[in-house]
C-alpha cells in the first residue's frame, strides 16, 4: 500500500520543485502537476507530486495519518479529534435517515 503525503511547495522549477512537510523537506517530480507556484499543495506518492490538492484537503490528510500514526504506535487510540469532518457528516446522515 502507498500513502500521499500532502507537502506544499517551497520553490518550484521545471518537472521539480522543493517541497516541505513535518518540518523537513525534499525534492518532489512535479512532472504529473505540472510547474506549481510556491504555497501549493500537493499530494506526495514516493516523491512524486500525482495532484494539487486544497489546504483544508491537505489539513484532513495530514489528521488521518497523524491518527495512524497514533494507532500504530500504541497510543491513546482516541482519534476522533483528527476526524472531525468524517464524524460530522456520519452524524448529519444519521440525523436525515432519523426524520
Amino acid at each position: 500500500m502507498c500513502l500521499g503525503i500532502p507537502m506544499q511547495v517551497i520553490e518550484s522549477g521545471p518537472g521539480r520543485a522543493l517541497c516541505a512537510h513535518g518540518g523537513g523537506a525534499r525534492e518532489i517530480d512535479m512532472m504529473l502537476v505540472g510547474e506549481q507556484p510556491p504555497g501549493t499543495w500537493v499530494l506526495v506518492f514516493i516523491d512524486a507530486a500525482r495532484e494539487v490538492i486544497s489546504a483544508e484537503d491537505a489539513a484532513r490528510i495530514t489528521d488521518a495519518l497523524s491518527a495512524l500514526d497514533d494507532v500504530m504506535a500504541g497510543g491513546s487510540g482516541n482519534v476522533d479529534a483528527l476526524f472531525a469532518d468524517i464524524i460530522a457528516q456520519a452524524e448529519e446522515r444519521d440525523r436525515k435517515e432519523n426524520r
